[in-house]
């Protein structure tokens, strides 16, 4: 019930956001949200199936690009979203077959060669992605009448978009999906002797981890209206595993904080002029250091010293 409540209150903070942020303020709010998607997308693969991938952002390069590039064609929106998010589920399908092979660090190094691929893909193939010039002008969805196109219209329209995919990862993780995930992650041995097919489950973690990674690309491309491969380097898949290991890995409240203090923390530090970085690079340091279960760990704490503070009130009466 806690759980649901904060949900319900993010929700509605979310919702009543655009009535008192400035511009800049809601496109970093915007940029939340859509980080929170792929991040979703992360935990389900590495926290819940424990699949490590570092390939997080050429899935999502799949989104943005598919958006952009039908965008040039006058191709609607929604079908430029499904064209990438189809085209990252199979790519998800692919890099999934080396995790029946290999585990932990080699498999990690799998995913991040085909990052590197990829990244090198979007900017040598120019006649499609417009090598390292990008594309811009990229437009935002319209339904006939109704245009998105505003920031506070498109924010909404994210918002919607971040309802589907948190909806739909919470019924997939309460599933037999998420009871083989865990299992698999757990141990794969005993996992495989109750049942639980290895093969079919590995690769549908990485391909529902790609998935919700395409959304979130195809989300980006109009909030920024212009992409570039740069977008899309090893870094920004870092980036991306820094908000599932700090938010709380193999946690559903894990993405919302992770996704929500790696976007906003450095707009805070930023005018602390230069030393914004080493801040913020000495601030994940301690989180890692002192909270290695991440920061949802504070809200585990808080509700075991609010239980231990009950039985000890019941006790006493």
């Amino acid at each position: 019930m806690r759980r649901w409540l904060a949900l319900a209150a993010a929700l509605g903070l979310a919702a009543l956001a655009p009535l008192v942020l400035e511009q800049y303020k809601l496109y970093v709010l915007s940029l939340t949200l859509v980080y929170l998607i792929l991040a979703i997308g992360l935990n389900l693969t590495l926290g819940y199936a424990g699949q490590i991938s570092l390939g997080h952002a050429a899935f999502m390069s799949f989104g943005s690009y598919a958006v952009a590039v039908l965008a040039q064609y006058r191709v609607p929106f929604e079908i430029g979203l499904c064209a990438g998010v189809a085209l990252a589920f199979g790519w998800g399908l692919v890099l999934g077959f080396p995790a029946l092979k290999v585990k932990h660090h080699y498999l990690a190094m799998v995913t991040l060669g085909f990052n590197i691929i990829v990244f090198l893909v979007i900017r040598n193939w120019e006649t499609l992605t417009g090598g390292s010039f990008g594309i811009s002008s990229i437009a935002r969805p319209a339904w006939g009448p109704i245009s998105f196109r505003s920031d506070r219209a498109y924010y909404f329209y994210i918002l919607g978009w971040t309802a589907i995919v948190v909806a739909s990862a919470y019924w997939i993780l309460n599933s037999r999906w998420g009871r083989a995930f865990r299992a698999i992650r757990e141990n794969e041995m005993r996992a495989e002797v109750v049942g639980v097919s290895l093969r079919n489950y590995k690769l549908m973690a990485f391909a529902i981890g790609g998935a919700y990674a395409g959304i979130g690309g195809a989300l980006f491309a109009p909030l920024l209206a212009y992409i570039d491969p740069g977008a899309f380097t090893l870094d920004r898949s870092i980036q991306f595993l820094m908000m599932v290991v700090m938010g709380g890995l193999g946690r559903f409240e894990g993405p919302f904080i992770g996704a929500a203090v790696v976007t906003i923390l450095p707009e805070v530090l930023r005018g602390s002029e230069g030393l914004y970085l080493i801040i913020y690079s000495l601030a994940i340091i301690l989180m890692m250091l002192f909270m290695p279960k991440g920061l949802v760990g504070i809200w585990d704490a808080a509700n075991r010293v609010r239980e231990a503070a009950w039985q000890s009130s019941k006790s006493t009466t």
